[in-house]
């Protein structure tokens, strides 16, 4: 997908809500196809990893993630637009059984997340998001 057609894409996509800087929008949760086609820029999300890995590396580590039998869903939520080349994403949530500290273990040591807990926590107001029966939404964030 060519670069023009794809930032149109998720320009739409995102802001399908409404401004997703706005806090009464509700966080757009991207699916992994949906916030990683056409992407190739680095700091869209996982800004602050060391070694800068591209947006591509990331999306192989969360295909994997969704590919287990024990994560139900995988959701990119953008929190912001500022770069006018592709929205920025610091958090994934996952639709999980497993506890927060399991999910962290999930990630190659060079592309973990710096925190993970059980969410939504109180301001994060998403898109809805169907949870297994016994799940929870787990969060991963990238300070």
């Amino acid at each position: 997908m060519l670069m023009g057609a794809a930032l149109e894409r998720i320009t739409e996509r995102v802001n399908r809500l409404g401004d997703v800087e706005d806090p009464e929008t509700p966080t757009p949760l991207l699916t992994i196809d949906e916030f990683f086609e056409g992407n190739d820029v680095v700091g869209s999300i996982g800004c602050n990893l060391y070694p800068e890995v591209g947006p591509q590396v990331i999306r192989e580590a969360l295909v994997r993630i969704a590919e287990r039998s024990d994560v139900y869903d995988v959701r990119v939520a953008v929190s912001a637009f500022d770069d006018p080349d592709w929205p920025f994403a610091e958090r994934v949530v996952i639709a999980t059984t497993a506890a927060p500290d399991q999910v962290m273990g999930w990630f190659p040591e060079d592309l973990a997340p710096s925190d993970t807990w059980v969410g939504p926590e109180e301001g994060f107001n998403t898109e809805p998001f169907e949870l297994p029966s016994g799940g929870s939404m787990v969060v991963c964030w990238w300070d």
